[in-house]
Formats: structure tokens, sequence, C-alpha cells
């Protein structure tokens, strides 16, 4: 496939160009039509909305508040009101505008205003709910409002429409992703096409599932959230694979072989990785439906999307973008040098390589180190609190906090969070009573029966997400309503997010014993090994410790929040540790089968353990941590989505990717593996027998001998510099693709002679005791072939 695409270039790109127009016309002439529904069975806030819709069968618009205070005087004084008064009148006419209720009416009205007097509001009800509120008219509205300022004269706006006209630009947030993105391809690259070639294919990918989430939002239900946590994955993803590729077809092309062969090679085996990198990141994100929340079910469509089309951008549009730039690839210092000095050797050298001796010489030391910075990071998790955040955790500069903050002054902090004790039938008084004197209870009104259900209205004495609030609900449910004898629920927009926050942790151990058994199990099958998974699993768990320990401590602590502009601290979204653990399972799995696979490899050829681990990190480090460098760039530019749900969901799969990529892949993986010693690679017989084979990476192609010809040898010397024989030397033959073919140790003479199965290129490596490693590259024809090696002393381990 990768060789067709290759050859077929225009036609590949005139079917992706084709697939981004048409999908994005069609999204563009369709529009969106995003919903939030928390849909949460046999719950009590479930059973009063139902009974609340037979109450009031009539939908009804979205409908927000008009908040004003004056800083001397009374909001009823004649100067006042006749400024509110004609921009509350020019609102209720204006087109899509259902109701203004004023509290200057005759009748109701004086409840609108605060006992002090200073204080009042308008609700301002639209003809539609708040997503399909054309943006022009809710600014309009914002506008007439604040226009009626003054000096002395505050006014402010709040609700779900209002929200809607102060969101960040759209696409601000991915335009900064991928610049620095860029800055980091640009510098891990040095060549200016290479570093756009992950980009175009992300963006590409993107822009397809962006649009195709916002067609599926038509026959579908998809959280206004979706596009953008889509958005957060598709991208890191997206980039992330094509720089796998990317580094392997440019390593082919500066070890000699030609754009069109080391294009093949990359997608045969980089590729390969990321067809299993993909598929697990979507399987973890189609765990999501374990928790049986239909609110995550758009939310897995939109994420599960870009990632599917990220792959299959990278495996069929990335090798036909790399057939139309050929050797430009390189930088043009590259190419020169390539063409000067011929191809590079094979082997890791550098920070990686001298990392991964370090670790092998002091593992306890290392893992100690790493194990208490992610336990010391692990320790706010013990007090996460689950919720919804609201308008009160806007920041401080928009007009809904300020309205949120205005109201709460000055009707009381649960006045922003009423509930609704419905009752099937009519509320007796003695329920109505009882109500009025519960702890935490500031006030209550009961509505006239509608359609044989009663209404309760209670406001508490504490704000929506103060934990006192909660346990007014519980005291309701469990002591007030049973004890008045009647059928009531307890509902309202503070009683779904409790629900559905106890709900989500109620499921949550479910949903991480399946993702982990999966993660286990996948990797069983793909190293044959007990230990490595399990491994993998218990580290899994500490990075998603330590990332939720970092979110606790900025958003529920407050630590630093509105420093980074990202408002007031509250309860973690409810939503947020489902949507992490998934994306984090899914990254983890992409590092770990990254990092393994190579120790793996080596572990099958050499059997030793701790040269395992070794090569394994000191080859594979530098491109882990420049990929989860990308995505920490990615993830952390989504605080400047306006969303303090995406810059939740940002900061902690930043961090959580920094965790994961520089302290356990790169640390305490390792360390822990060598410390493990060969154990790592244990399974018992009677497992492997029935395990299935799973190989990420392609089989080697066996070449067959001639037929008219014997299989071949290399044989020569093995001496010093000055030419002493050097006996009980390693010599080993292997394949292109690291397979020994043959292992001999040299004679008393230095002389040595390896069986060839037939002539092609082959890797010879030496190595001896106190001389150090040699590997060259050996070309083998229709004969023998006699070549001599030198080793010296102390010298440089070449193959490492």
């Amino acid at each position: 496939m990768a060789r067709w695409c290759y050859r077929h270039r225009l036609v590949v790109l005139l079917l992706w160009v084709g697939a981004l127009f048409g999908v994005s016309f069609a999204g563009s002439a369709a529009g969106t039509d995003y919903a939030n529904v928390f849909s949460l069975p046999n719950t009590d806030s479930k059973k009063a909305y139902d009974l609340m819709e037979k109450a009031f069968p009539e939908s009804s618009g979205d409908t927000d508040t008009i908040v004003w205070k004056v800083d001397e005087g009374s909001v009823r004084d004649a100067s006042v009101q006749s400024r509110i008064e004609p921009a509350l009148n020019e609102i209720a006419g204006t087109e899509g505008v259902g109701e203004v209720t004023s509290p200057y009416a005759a009748e109701g009205g004086a409840a609108q205003i605060s006992e002090n007097g200073r204080i009042a509001y308008a609700q301002v009800t639209f003809t539609e709910q708040a997503n399909a509120v054309p943006k022009e008219l809710v600014e309009d509205v914002v506008d007439t409002a604040q226009n009626a300022e003054r000096d002395g004269l505050q006014v402010e706006l709040g609700g779900q429409a209002i929200t809607r006209v102060q969101e960040a630009a759209q696409g601000t947030s991915e335009l900064v992703g991928i610049l620095a993105a860029a800055i980091v391809l640009f510098l891990a690259f040095g060549a200016f096409f290479a570093m756009l070639l992950p980009i175009v294919v992300a963006v590409v990918a993107l822009g397809i599932g962006l649009m195709g989430t916002g067609l599926i939002s038509h026959v579908t239900n998809v959280p206004d959230v979706a596009p953008l946590l889509g958005s957060l994955i598709g991208l890191g993803v997206g980039i992330d694979y094509a720089l796998f590729i990317v580094t392997r077809h440019r390593r082919g092309i500066l070890r000699g072989m030609k754009p069109e062969e080391a294009a093949v090679k990359a997608l045969n085996t980089s590729g390969r990785a990321v067809l299993f990198a993909g598929g697990t990141v979507v399987i973890a994100l189609a765990g999501m439906l374990v928790m049986n929340l239909r609110f995550l079910d758009g939310v897995v469509i939109a994420t599960s999307l870009t990632v599917v089309l990220g792959v299959l951008a990278a495996v069929t549009l990335l090798p036909a973008l790399l057939g139309l730039l050929g050797m430009r690839v390189l930088s043009r210092r590259q190419r020169r040098r390539l063409a000067a000095a011929g191809p590079e050797p094979e082997h890791a050298s550098g920070p990686a390589a001298r990392w991964s001796a370090y670790v092998e010489r002091r593992p306890r030391s290392t893992a100690a180190v790493a194990l208490l910075v992610m336990v010391g990071l692990s320790i706010p998790v013990l007090s996460i609190r689950l919720g919804t955040s609201d308008q009160g955790n806007h920041k401080e500069s928009t007009t809904t906090r300020q309205a949120y903050d205005l109201l709460a002054e000055g009707f009381g902090p649960g006045f922003n969070g009423p509930l609704q004790v419905v009752v099937d039938g009519e509320a007796t008084t003695g329920l109505v009573s009882s109500i009025e004197s519960t702890e935490g209870v500031a006030a209550v009104a009961a509505l006239p029966p509608a359609n044989g259900v009663s209404v309760i209205q209670v406001v508490p004495t504490t704000s929506p997400q103060d934990v006192e609030t909660d346990r007014l609900i519980d005291r309701l449910r469990d002591d007030v309503i049973p004890a008045a004898d009647v059928e009531a629920h307890v509902g309202g927009v503070t009683a779904v997010s409790k629900d559905f926050a106890s709900v989500t942790a109620d499921r949550l151990p479910y949903f991480i014993a399946a993702i982990i058994t999966l993660g286990f199990l996948l990797l069983m099958v793909a190293f044959r090994s007990l230990v490595v998974p399990l491994t993998a699993a218990v580290m899994n768990l500490v990075a998603a410790a330590a990332s939720f320990g970092v979110l606790v401590a900025i958003f529920q602590w407050g630590w630093g929040t509105e420093i980074l502009g990202l408002g007031k601290e509250g309860p973690i979204a409810a939503f947020l540790p489902v949507i992490m653990l998934s994306l984090l399972f899914g990254l983890s799995m992409d590092y770990q089968v990254f990092l393994v696979s190579r120790m793996h490899e080596e572990w099958v050829h050499t059997k030793d353990n701790a040269r395992a681990v070794r090569v394994g990190l000191a080859e594979t480090s530098r491109v882990i941590n420049c990929a989860a460098l990308i995505m920490m760039c990615v993830f952390s530019a989504f605080i400047l989505s306006g969303e303090l749900e995406a810059a939740m969901a940002g900061i902690g799969l930043a961090g959580a990717v920094a965790l994961d990529a520089f302290i356990l892949r790169t640390a305490l993986v390792p360390a822990a593996m060598h410390l493990l010693g060969n154990s790592n690679w244990w399974l018992p017989a009677g497992l492997e027998k029935r395990l299935p084979h799973l190989a990420v990476e392609p089989r080697e192609e066996e070449t067959e001998p001639a037929m008219e010809s014997a299989a071949s040898v290399v044989h020569g010397f093995i001496r010093t510099p000055d030419g002493e024989p050097i006996p009980g030397a390693a010599v080993t033959l292997l394949s292109k693709g690291g397979r020994q073919l043959d292992r001999v140790t040299s004679l008393a003479d230095g002389s040595y002679i390896l069986s060839v199965p037939a002539p092609g290129a082959y890797l010879l490596a030496t190595t001896a005791a106190s001389y150090g490693s040699r590997a060259r590259h050996v070309v083998v024809e229709d004969g023998p072939l006699v070549y001599d090696v030198e080793l010296a002393e102390g010298e440089v381990d070449a193959v490492n």
C-alpha cells in the first residue's frame, strides 16, 4: 500500500483534498446541532426532570439574566429606572426574544430586587435553546443592556447564550498549538519541508474530522465540548504519528536507501506501529461506553473519528507527500553531507545513550527519585471532588462571572443554583414547612400545581458547587421527603450535576479495570511476558494519579488559576477523569510499545536483559521525548480555548504526557526493568503455546539461497591495531532486520568463520572484553568474504 501511494501520489492527494473540500462544504451548509444531553437513568434528578416535562410540556427557549447594581441609592430610583426600562423594552421587542420579566412589573416584580434595593435582575427568555440562538442576536442584547450603564450603575449579563458570545475565537488554541509543534519539529529535523509534513497530515485529518463531527451532530447527540476535545486529541496524535514515520523515513535515506525504499520501509515498520497505536487509542476511547452515560457517546464519536482519520492520513497521505518531496525531506546540509561522506553509521549516540548507560549503572537511585516525584504529585488526588463548573468559575473579567457574583451578593450564593422539589400530585403544607426548616435552606416558594405536578423552588444558603449544597440535597432526599410520605424528587441543574458526578464516581472503577485489563492483555500478547504488562499497568495508574494530583492543585485548590487566566477554583469536571484516563491509557500504550518493542527485539537476539533495556532506551527515548513535547505544546495551547473544561483537559493531558514520557518511560520503567532482570520476559510455557502471535513489526523477509550455489561464509581475523590476535571475541552475523544468523568465538590466533545463508547485505558485530564493540555492514557476493576486524582497548561501543 505504501508503494502504491508513493507512486500514485497525485491520485492520493486529489482524493484527500476532494474529501476535505467536500466534507467542509457539506459541514458549512448543514451547520452544527450540538446538544448537551445528560441522560442519567434511575437517578432522582432524572425522575424530577420527567415530572417537570409532564407539568410543562411546552418547550421553552433559553433563559438568561440581566443584572444591575447601583453604588448609591436604590434600583427603584427614577434615574435608574429611566435608563433600564427602555433597554428592557427594546430587548423585548427584538425578534428572537420571547419574553422579558422585569422587576419593575406591577405583579411579582418586587421579588427580583434585593433586600437592600441596590441589585435587581430581569430574565430574558429566547425563542430557541442557547445553541440555536443566533450569535448576532445575543450580541445585540448584550450591547443594548450595557449601553444603559453610567457612572454608579453597573450592568452585567449571565446565562448559556451570553456565555457563547464571550468565548475565544474558534481555532485560536489549535493555531497556537500548531505553531508550537512546528517549532519543535523544525528543531528536531532542521528541515522546513520535513517540519511541514506532520503538520499538513494532522491538519487535513483534523479538518475532515471536525466537519464530520458537525454533520454527525444532526443525527445523534454530540455535546458542544466534543469538537474541542476532538481537536485536542486529533491534533496531538496526528502530528505524533506522522513524526514517527517521517523520522524512520529520514533515517533510511541518511543510511543510504533510495527515497521510495525508505518510505516503504518506514511505512512497513513505523506505519504498522502507528496502526497498532491508533487502534489502542480508539479502543481506549471506546472504553468510555462502559460508563453508559449518553453525554460521553458524542465525545467518543468526535475523538475516535479524528484519531482514525489521523492514522489513515499518516499511512496514505504521508507516503504520497514523501513521494512529492523526494530527497528534499532532508535539509540541504544533510543532502550535501550524504553526497560527500556517504551513509551514516547505524548506532545511537549522544545524550540518549549516556542517559541510558547512567540508568543501567544506578537503577535503584533512578527508580527511587522518579517514584518519589510521582508519589509527591499524587498526594492532592486524595481530596479530588467531582462536579460541574458553572459561570462562577469564569474569569473575573467576563460579564457572566460578574453577573453571577452580583446575584450571589444580592440574593445569596444559592440563588445561582436553585433546587426544584417536584411532587407527583399536590405539595402538602407539611412538606413545604419541613423544607423551610431544613438546615441549609435560604428560601422556599411553592408554585401552583400544573397537570397534576407541583414544584417547590428551594434556594440553598450555599453556592451550587459548595459541598454543603450536596449535603442539603442528600438531607432532602434521605430525610425530609420520606418523612412527608409523598412521592417527590429533587431536581434542578445543581442536583443533575451532583447525580452526574456520583454516577461517574460509582462507575469509574469498572472503567479503570476494563482499560487496564485490556492493556495488560495486549502487551502480554505483543511481548510474550507477564511482568512487562504488569509493570505497564502499575505505571499507568501511577501516571493517572500524578496527573490528577496536578489538576486538583491547579483547578480545585486554585494554585495559579487566576494567574493563568483560568477563572475561579472549583470541582473537577465529572466527565474529565473518564476522558483523561482513556487518552492516558492510549498514549501510554503508544510510548510503552515503542520503547519495549525495541527492548524485546534486542532480548530475542541476545538474551541479555541489561543490554536489551540499555539499547532500547538509547534508541527510542529521543523520539518519545520529542513526540511528548509536541503533545504538551498542543494540549497546553487549549488554555486559550476560553472553555474551562477544555483548559482542564489540556493542562491535565499535558501534565500526564510530560510525566509519562520524561519520568516514567525514560527513568522509572527502564530502571525497574534493570532491577527485575530476566524475569521481565518470563511467560509460563503453557500460556506461551496458547497465546496468539501479534507482531507489531513486519516479519523479516527470508532470503532464499541461490539454487545452484551453496551457502557462503565470512571469515577473517580479530586483531588489535598493533596486529596482535584477540582470542575469545564474540562475532555475530545479523540480518538487516536485526535477527541473529550465526555467532562464534574467535580462536587463539584471532580467526573466526561465520556461515552466511545467501548473498546479500548483513551486519557484523564484534565484542571483546576490555576492547569494546564494533559493528559494520558487510556485503556478501557469490563467494566467501574475507573481513578482518580491529578492536582497540577502551573503544566506544559503536552498537549502542
